[in-house]
């Protein structure tokens, strides 16, 4: 009997052949050469959430230039805040929205960082529900492009969006000395 793969898989296997063969990935021409596939965590079907964003806080809609790895800035509007828990541990992150793609970011550390996954931390591109609320699936969790090597302008997550629990999903270090 054969069995057909997750979404999640099959989003993994187009990635990974994306990285590995394309001239347009994030990695090197010799990096390409070596590679075999992304390293992730197991799907975590506890790590999918549907969630109303929060979006009563004072700073709400404040326009925010966030630090990138080279040293620019890229501008967020903060669209609200998502409660959930990881680990046992409730964990709020802010939302923000993309000023020229209008599309929902959501840059995060966690007690992962710098251990099991990218040290300056991950992103999630949440996806909005017709009645607003947002699926906030941390399977889809991705290294910036900064992971594979110099040359990227990445945004750094800021304070607010370091979560002190693990969040064991998604995409883990491409290597094993960053």
């Amino acid at each position: 009997m054969t069995t057909t793969p997750s979404r999640l898989t099959s989003f993994r296997e187009r990635k990974d052949q994306y990285y590995g063969s394309d001239p347009h990935s994030p990695l090197s021409e010799a990096q390409r050469t070596a590679f075999t596939g992304m390293r992730y965590y197991d799907e975590r079907p506890d790590l999918v959430f549907e969630l109303p964003i929060d979006s009563s806080g004072e700073d709400v809609g404040e326009h925010l230039e966030m630090p990138t790895s080279d040293g620019q800035a890229k501008h967020y509007v903060r669209a609200g805040r998502i409660r959930f828990e990881a680990d046992g541990q409730p964990v709020t992150l802010t939302v923000f929205k993309d000023v020229e793609r209008g599309r929902y970011f959501l840059p995060f550390r966690d007690g992962t960082s710098g251990k099991e996954t990218y040290g300056a931390g991950r992103y999630l591109d949440p996806k909005t529900r017709p009645d607003g609320t947002l699926v906030v699936d941390f399977n889809y969790a991705y290294n910036p492009y900064c992971a594979y090597g110099e040359g990227w302008s990445c945004p750094i997550p800021p304070l607010e969006n370091f979560a002190r629990p693990k969040i064991e999903a998604g995409e883990r270090r491409f290597h094993d000395d960053d």
